[in-house]
């Protein structure tokens, strides 16, 4: 148990001490055109939204980070507290940990009793059984799980997995056998329309693709080995607006989260403008509660709503769905990307002029 739970404290670690080495920012290449006329009123803004099922007050949520240790017991607890006092859904980091080693459950446990009334997810890999995911939403008391997909970063880990013939199967049989929600995510690495594809035929409605910009899974578990060899993987994967980009034909068909690399409101707002219908952040919440605390991790949430309540004025766009109504003009290596895979990406800079009346 001392090697797992060393390893969630290294991640933790690590992926603090890599916060400000994130130079790709792929949403600076995304510019909304400026209209002078809102013809909205901001108090009429509204920023619910919805997916599996869940009805969400804010369309950004705390994503799955950590847990199985003493140190991610307190950050679990000072993140469920942000979610209570502001409304937010949270994730777990993967349950793996509290399955196998029943003394660290309070740490996942922590979450629930923190945040008594909130949406909560718990949080595995694909290799695991329906058993486990079903004890897993039942230690949280989880209203749905998140099914994590990782190849880069196990291939990477020493001792990572190296076996993936069967995630794409056991991802179908949890998605027909739960009664509860199961929301497929990268973690950082990115979607491909053809991965989306794969998902939506395995029968998965909800899929996060969490792109390359955020915390670098590879750069962590490289950190870890005795001989970094695999450093070149560190660029490995496609941007979260790229990866959007590639969801577009399916956006008709399932719910599409984004999460990966969003520093600020404006991310939020520019991912939910490219079709997300909820914005996980993670990184920037770790970074927050062990910097400056709890409350001051609300305050900077309160923010963060009030900011995009004021972007969402200055598009025009009352409800957060309108957004994918918005002028986006997209530039440099995201462009570039779209040329290459022959993805539409002229359509957005003109959108507002056919939007429905």
């Amino acid at each position: 148990m001392s090697i797992h739970k060393n390893r969630k404290d290294e991640h933790v670690a690590l992926a603090e001490s890599f916060y400000n080495s994130r130079p790709l920012r792929h949403f600076d290449y995304l510019q909304f055109v400026h209209h002078s006329f809102p013809e909205i009123n901001q108090a009429n803004v509204s920023l619910e939204t919805s997916f599996s099922n869940m009805k969400l007050t804010s369309p950004f949520y705390i994503n799955g980070m950590t847990g199985g240790s003493d140190k991610s017991y307190e950050i679990n607890r000072d993140l469920a507290i942000v979610a209570r006092e502001t409304g937010l859904l949270i994730a777990s980091g993967s349950v793996s940990a509290g399955l196998k080693h029943p003394e660290t459950a309070e740490s996942y446990r922590v979450i629930r009793q923190m945040h008594p009334d909130g949406y909560i997810l718990a949080n595995l890999g694909p290799e695991h059984s329906l058993e486990n995911a079903k004890r897993a939403i039942e230690l949280l008391e989880a209203d749905g799980i998140q099914i994590h997909v990782n190849a880069p970063q196990e291939l990477v880990m020493p001792e990572g997995e190296r076996q993936f013939e069967k995630w794409l199967t056991n991802i179908a049989t949890l998605t027909h056998s739960l009664d509860k929600p199961v929301i497929v995510k990268e973690v950082g690495f990115g979607m491909s329309e053809r991965t989306i594809q794969q998902l939506m035929q395995a029968g998965v409605t909800t899929v996060d693709i969490s792109g390359r910009g955020g915390t670098n899974f590879v750069q962590i578990e490289n950190a870890r080995r005795e001989h970094q060899e695999l450093s070149i993987l560190e660029n490995w994967g496609q941007s979260t607006p790229i990866s959007l980009i590639e969801a577009q034909r399916a956006m008709n068909s399932i719910d599409i989260l984004a999460s990966g690399g969003i520093q600020n409101p404006v991310d939020v707002v520019k991912a939910l403008a490219l079709g997300a219908k909820a914005v996980g952040v993670s990184g920037f919440f770790l970074h927050s509660v062990l910097n400056h605390g709890v409350n001051a991790t609300i305050e900077t949430v309160v923010e963060w709503q009030n900011t995009i309540q004021t972007l969402m004025t200055l598009l025009g766009q009352e409800k957060i769905e309108q957004l994918k109504q918005t002028d986006v003009v997209i530039q440099g290596p995201v462009k570039d990307w779209c040329e290459a895979r022959q993805l539409p990406w002229q359509a957005y800079a003109r959108r507002s002029d056919f939007r429905k009346s």
